[in-house]
């Protein structure tokens, strides 16, 4: 789901209701269905600009220094025209006074498109009339790479790779194979143009080693018994960014994450560490099967903490369903409805959300408890029965 994007004329008409004060700030950005602190923002920006509206004749004074300014980068370019223009005639006086062959061999070698083979001979000052040794051409093979490339730069094929091209030839009824395709794709420097590319958050290393996924059939009864953790990404205006975190399973409840511009080892392990510092260690952590996870740092670490590694089989994002649902609600609750402009608000308002989501959000699949309330809960009443027993001990 792309992040909503809203048009200055939007903008200005919800400001304009804000400035009228005949609805509160939250009705507003309800109908609207906007942020309150977005609308804020934009108050702010329309406040500050406002000035330009009143004082029209300020605004065209800079605009005159501007014309100003931009008169003179003209003049400096114009001499700079004007001597690349001698330097240009030098040159092509020069390159007239060479002897007839081996401007002929100039024309034969260039390979400059931009400029017809007449004007290359005007310009060298010889005439056209003699005959070249042209190199016999494949028809069939020209044709063939002339279509490819005219689908490489359709407006709507371009984003085309191997396969699609070649099926769209085989549809058009040139004779050629997949690997002819490719191997044309290739001479001519050509690749698809995509849009949208997915990122993959999951890169095996196939040198460590897998585990098994151990949570098939499992009562996940207790906080504390299965842990997940998994990686997401981020686009933000200053580039793509990476959110980790660990949940768990039984409470919902997100125990530790960490925002970065780089999907390593130290990356994963300072969350995992974190969540082990915090609180009781799970019997089970489960995780996909990317590098980060399989590394030999992430589960040494585990077995030195006698805790059960699981893997997601390969492929199957719903072996770790319960933080692929968490990345979902924060997505489409948080993330995708705002507008962030460095990784420093991006973070405070993660850690804003996630405060939110554990401690104020209903949960439907926790009988509309709070994921930290069920986590916490469970532990009272559990160390409360220990002592309930200890004190039985003590006076059988």
């Amino acid at each position: 789901m792309a992040r909503k994007k809203y048009s200055a004329e939007f903008k200005v008409n919800v400001v304009l209701e804000v400035l009228k004060g005949e609805k509160s700030l939250n009705q507003i950005a309800q109908e609207h269905k906007v942020l309150p602190k977005n609308i804020l923002n934009w108050k702010k920006q329309f406040l500050e600009n406002a000035e330009i509206a009143m004082q029209p004749s300020k605004v065209v004074k800079e605009y005159k220094e501007q014309i100003k300014e931009l008169e003179k980068k003209v003049d400096k370019y114009a001499k700079t025209v004007g001597k690349l223009t001698v330097e240009r005639d030098w040159l092509e006086g020069k390159l007239k006074s060479l002897d007839l062959s081996t401007k002929r061999r100039l024309v034969q070698a260039d390979k400059n498109e931009e400029l017809s083979s007449s004007r290359k001979h005007e310009l060298l000052g010889i005439s056209r009339s003699y005959k070249y040794y042209e190199i016999k051409t494949n028809p069939k093979k020209e044709a063939i790479k002339q279509r490819i490339k005219e689908i490489s730069e359709d407006k709507f094929m371009c984003v085309y790779g191997e396969e699609k091209i070649w099926r769209q030839l085989k549809e058009e009824g040139y004779d050629v194979s997949l690997n002819t395709v490719s191997k044309y794709k290739k001479e001519m420097g050509l690749k698809a143009v995509l849009a949208v590319k997915p990122i993959l958050t999951t890169i095996p290393n196939e040198n460590n080693k897998k585990y098994p996924y151990k949570l098939k059939d499992v009562n996940i009864d207790k906080p504390n018994k299965v842990w997940s953790a998994d990686i997401t990404y981020i686009k933000t205006s200053f580039g793509t960014v990476y959110l980790a975190a660990i949940i768990d399973w039984y409470s919902k409840a997100v125990l530790s994450w960490k925002i970065s511009n780089v999907m390593d080892t130290d990356f994963v392990m300072d969350v995992l560490e974190e969540a082990l510092k915090k609180y009781p260690k799970p019997e089970i952590f489960n995780t996909d099967q990317g590098s980060q996870y399989t590394s030999y740092i992430h589960t040494k670490t585990l077995k030195e903490n006698s805790i059960t590694i699981s893997m997601d089989s390969k492929g199957r994002a719903t072996d770790n369903i319960a933080i692929e649902r968490f990345w979902r609600s924060a997505k489409v609750e948080r993330i995708y409805l705002n507008e962030y402009n460095s990784m420093k608000e991006l973070r405070e308002d993660i850690k804003e959300y996630i405060n939110f989501y554990n401690h104020q959000r209903f949960h439907q699949t926790l009988n509309y408890k709070k994921p930290m309330e069920v986590y916490n809960e469970w532990l009272e009443q559990n160390h409360q029965k220990k002592q309930n027993i200890k004190i039985l001990r003590k006076v059988a």
